[in-house]
């Protein structure tokens, strides 16, 4: 192996490393270390990828990483993707290969403002697709911007999980601030905290690793599919027992935890030119906080409308799990689609169109039931939450699996 050979080797392994710590999924990280080693006559390289870690080895060469995770740069991902298909079309110097690489790794990411502008408009957005109403979105920007900050300035300070649990009772306490301010005051209209809340902790929910996940297993990856689907149900976990130290920490300041009726659908914002709106508007906003490219931007938003439409139209007649599944289905067709004409990655699309389909009002009901002590609602509001999750992952997994497939057919049939 020559000299140029073990830089590119080398090379591939950081590009590799840029990919895996911000939202690729495992076979796009092999497939870009294979592509970039190929382009420089690398033959006997062998990458092993797991979820948070990668094992690169060549002849007179081996390196082992972990990769621990990080806040997701999107935008990391196109670059990438966008050098490797460069070093194949054109062979570049090894030396300039290194300094786009670097100059990848250090990219900024979005300005602090823009992030925490992207949550509360995601939030406020989402707090409609759910039941709420506009008055209902004010006061959920106003809780988003609130809780976008604290993600920006304080949760990188803590660990995962302590960041997750810490965002979901900040998030509740702030709605439940609002509720209280609003039923105090004569002449202000009266808000649906269940609809504020749901729609403030989607910004906590782990869309990455649960995207993922599914297109691991998709691709068979059993190992990495399983782990990051385990780590997606840990923040789960986490983002509910947020909600319910809220509540607790709420009932113990006022002498007792606040009453919730049945879930609310406000009929004006409920509107399906209203709900396509806010599904597009909701998806742009999660789409800043996952640092996509802004020129990709609309493209995410019309994925995440997309596939809220299919959503609206199937749950009409059927229910809400068979809605789940067509939508994701859709959403991970339309992103393939979209992924080929802009000539970039799928992750980009899919991650930010498959949000609006979160269960995110089975997290919030199945954490108030429980502080509540009505631990069969709980039970079956978690249930139906879990049939809905499986639902989404079935669509993500058939749609990638079957377009999967017939690339590889159309690839075989060209060799």
């Amino acid at each position: 192996m020559t000299t140029e050979q073990e830089q590119a080797l080398q090379l591939a392994t950081e590009a590799g490393h840029i990919l895996l710590e911000n939202g690729a999924e495992i076979s796009r990280v092999e497939e870009t270390m294979t592509r970039i080693a190929s382009a420089y006559g690398v033959e006997d390289e062998s990458f092993f990828v797991l979820s948070n870690g990668i094992i690169a080895t060549g002849q007179h060469y081996a390196r082992a990483e972990f990769i621990p995770i990080k806040g997701t740069q999107l935008a990391k991902v196109v670059e990438v993707n966008q050098l490797s298909r460069d070093v194949t079309e054109t062979k570049m110097p090894v030396d300039a290969l290194g300094q786009r690489i670097r100059a990848i790794r250090t990219m900024r990411g979005k300005a602090w403002w823009e992030t925490v502008l992207g949550i509360a408009l995601g939030v406020s957005a989402f707090s409609i697709l759910f039941g709420g109403s506009l008055v209902d979105a004010l006061a959920t920007f106003a809780a988003g911007v609130c809780l976008g900050l604290f993600m920006s300035f304080v949760s990188p300070h803590l660990s995962r999980l302590v960041g997750n649990v810490a965002g979901g009772m900040v998030g509740g306490i702030l709605c439940i601030l609002f509720y209280r301010l609003a039923l105090g005051f004569e002449g202000l209209p009266r808000l649906h905290l269940a609809n504020m809340i749901i729609g403030t902790i989607i910004a906590l929910v782990p869309g990455v690793p649960f995207t993922n996940g599914m297109r691991d297993l998709a691709n068979e990856d059993y190992i990495a599919g399983t782990t990051r689907l385990t780590d997606a149900f840990l923040v789960f976990l986490c983002i509910a027992l947020g909600v319910v130290l809220a509540f607790i920490v709420d009932g113990v300041a006022v002498g007792g935890i606040v009453q919730l009726g049945a879930p609310v659908k406000d009929c004006v914002a409920g509107h399906w030119a209203i709900q396509l709106a806010a599904a597009f508007a909701g998806t742009v906003g999660f789409s800043a906080l996952f640092g996509a490219p802004r020129r990709y931007y609309v493209t995410c938003g019309l994925a995440g409308m997309a596939g809220w439409a299919v959503y609206l139209l199937v749950a009409a007649g059927h229910s809400v799990v068979g809605a789940a599944f067509f939508a994701a289905l859709a959403v991970a067709a339309i992103s393939h689609v979209m992924a080929k004409m802009c000539r970039c990655p799928v992750t980009v699309f899919l991650i930010c169109g498959i949000i609006p389909l979160v269960p995110g009002g089975g997290i919030f009901w199945t954490a108030y039931y429980i502080v509540t002590d009505q631990l069969r609602m709980a039970a079956a509001t978690g249930f139906v939450a879990l049939k809905v999750t499986i639902a989404i992952a079935g669509g993500i997994i058939l749609a990638s699996g079957v377009i999967n497939k017939l690339i590889k057919h159309k690839s075989n049939g060209k060799s």
